[in-house]
């Protein structure tokens, strides 16, 4: 099956439906209509939950007829509580204050640094998107971020505005977009619904734009999806022309080119009489995919929306759960037992009882204010007796421990201990232990976190779509003189994520792991300028790169510079050479005088040597001789004795 070209044709038309006739405008809103009221009749069991849900969280207080009329009706903020917690912890996580919301990963080997290089000029230029040019995101966050945990199910936007000539990403409440409870995904659904109530005056201004057919819509009835909504008790204002039509605006599927195969369409319509205004393409060019013989296999739809779940629902459905479903029923119980304790106490205070028809006192009503005395014609026994009190107890001690377990479970659900909430623990509490405990009650944060950092992914990705075809380079480059393309568009979406950390979801944990880094630098085995700029992130140090001190790089001499250099070098190893020889020259005079003062020394020693011998060979003889002339000397003497 060859690509038709209407397909293609219609990808460029402003409104499809001027190109239709009227029997096909009218039997594709019937079946609109009739896929929109399927898909709201699968969630009806639903939208009751999250009115209830919404009402606990805005503790909204409706007048009791029992156990009497105007009786306690106190709501406790539990269910409150814990989505402000929630959003007060994820809000500055997800969106840090410097601004860096957006970063891109690179892939592959970068042998020349282009890669990081346009990594780094698109993160820069999609953060000043989001947090000056879409004015509008940061605020439309930070409602995402408290009505999450109450609803369990919040939608972006995202889109091109011809009208402002710049991308928009707004939130879409859970009500005002009806999805089949039981699809799988918001890519796999077959449908999706957005409610966009809209005034004459509004919808005139399309008409003359050309984006709406020209047709007559009759008297507005107002928004239906406020007219069930019970969470407030507000009055229904008067008809008037301001009063809005209530349009549908369906993506959805149709064969317009009737081959068999449905292809994606946005139709807008009136949910009253089923009118469609208006028909556009939902796929682009790249989104025609075809075999090597130029057949049609499949067309890839642009989605619009971007889920953000709380927690996965268990029982399978779209819509995922959030505090309002796990805190709900024990917020009621919790705001029973209170009641249940007030009204107590107020029977307790306020006795009431039977008064005797003996007692002779006026019929009626009777009343006491502090101080006051009634006279009464009866003597004190009589009138004790003609008077029973109501046997009324106490308020139930049971009852408020039963209280105080609740809402301390409640809390845990929650993760909203003291701790967590800015109370201090006990005063010998150590603060090791104090933060292994922070950490613990912080893993319940942190894997929603990582739940909405999927889906600020898939946003993302959505804008740089967007950008690739809208984008308007100069408007950045005269706001950051950073120069950017269109070619920095060209490379794959799977390369943009969110800069923040799911795994960190508090200032602290950031500033306890960058001080744990910090222990490395003793080892030289981590890059102390990388080191640098991650602690001056954790601690939010605003334009930390201006702090760092950048490396100087030494410029290389010239020529000329060069070869004067070589010929000094050579100069003075030569002077260092006629230096070493003079230095051996005198080292061998040294030395041969230290030879010949030896050999003179040597003599000098050996001839007084000789001439102690010479001495001692003579006083030896001498005394020789003397001996011989004693033994002669006895000798003479013996002879003349005898």
């Amino acid at each position: 099956m060859a690509v038709n070209q209407k397909l293609v044709k219609y990808i460029d038309e402003t409104n499809i439906a001027e190109s239709l006739d009227e029997k096909q405008l009218i039997t594709i809103g019937a079946d609109c209509s009739r896929g929109y009221k399927t898909d709201l009749d699968s969630r009806k069991a639903w939208e009751q939950l999250l009115d209830k849900w919404t009402k606990l969280a805005l503790q909204v207080a409706e007048k009791k007829s029992y156990p009497w009329r105007e009786s306690s009706n106190v709501k406790f903020p539990l269910l409150a509580t814990a989505a402000m917690q929630f959003a007060a912890r994820a809000y500055p996580s997800l969106v840090p204050s410097n601004g860096q919301v957006v970063k891109c990963k690179t892939y592959g080997f970068d042998r020349d640094g282009q890669k990081s290089e346009r990594a780094e000029r698109l993160s820069r230029y999609m953060s000043y998107q989001l947090m000056e040019q879409m004015d509008e995101w940061e605020e439309e966050m930070d409602k995402l971020l408290l009505t999450l945990p109450i609803a369990g199910t919040v939608f972006k936007k995202t889109y091109f505005d011809s009208s402002k000539q710049r991308n928009k990403s707004c939130v879409v409440m859970p009500k005002n977009l009806v999805v089949n409870y039981w699809a799988k995904g918001i890519e796999e659904a077959e449908r999706l619904t957005e409610i966009l109530p809209m005034t004459k005056r509004k919808l005139k201004e399309q008409q003359m734009l050309g984006l709406f057919l020209d047709v007559e819509l009759g008297t507005p009835r107002g928004d239906s999806s406020r007219k069930e909504d019970t969470t407030h008790e507000m009055v229904e204002p008067e008809l008037d022309d301001t009063t809005p039509y209530t349009l549908l605006e369906q993506h959805t599927f149709l064969d317009l080119d009737e081959d068999g195969y449905a292809e994606p369409y946005i139709v807008t319509f009136e949910e009253e009489s089923h009118k469609v205004l208006r028909i556009v393409a939902r796929y682009t060019n790249e989104g025609l995919k075809v075999d090597e013989k130029g057949n049609l296999i499949l067309i890839e739809p642009v989605q619009y929306y971007t889920k953000f779940g709380f927690v996965p629902n268990p029982d399978g459905g779209f819509y995922d759960i959030g505090f309002g479903r796990l805190l709900g029923p024990l917020n009621e119980s919790v705001d029973t037992i209170i009641n249940q304790l007030i009204d107590s106490g107020t029977l307790s205070n306020l006795q009431s009882g039977f008064l005797g028809k003996g007692l002779r006192i006026k019929v009626g009503e009777v009343r006491f204010t502090p101080g006051e005395w009634k006279t009464v014609n009866a003597t004190g026994d009589d009138l004790k007796k003609q008077i029973f009190p109501m046997p009324v107890r106490e308020p139930s001690a049971v009852l408020m421990n039963l209280l105080q377990y609740m809402i301390t479970s409640g809390k845990e659900l929650a993760s909203v201990a003291d701790i967590f909430v800015g109370k201090m623990p006990g005063q010998n509490t150590p603060a090791t232990t104090t933060m292994a405990s922070i950490e613990q009650g912080m893993k319940v944060f942190t894997a929603v976190y990582k739940r909405i950092y999927r889906s600020m992914t898939k946003e993302f990705r959505k804008l740089y779509l967007l950008n690739r075809q809208y984008a308007n380079p100069e408007e950045y480059l005269d706001f950051l003189d950073e120069p950017i393309t269109q070619n920095d568009f060209e490379g794959s979406e799977n390369d943009i994520s969110p800069a923040a950390d799911p795994n960190a979801s508090s200032s602290q944990e950031k500033q306890a792991k960058v001080q744990a880094l910090g222990q490395l630098l003793q080892l030289q085995t981590i890059n102390p300028m990388e080191f640098t700029k991650r602690y001056l992130e954790a601690f939010e140090v605003p334009a930390p790169e201006q702090l760092i001190a950048q490396p100087q790089q030494q410029q290389g001499p010239s020529p000329e510079e060069q070869q004067a250099l070589m010929e000094q070098e050579a100069a003075q190893q030569k002077m260092r050479m006629e230096e070493a020889k003079m230095q051996m020259r005198q080292a061998s005079d040294t030395q041969k005088m230290q030879i010949e003062q030896r050999i003179s020394e040597n003599k000098l020693l050996h001839a007084s040597v000789m001439g102690d011998l010479k001495v001692k060979q003579a006083m030896q003889k001498h005394a020789v001789n003397l001996s011989a002339s004693q033994v002669a000397a006895a000798m003479k003497g013996n002879n003349q004795g005898s």
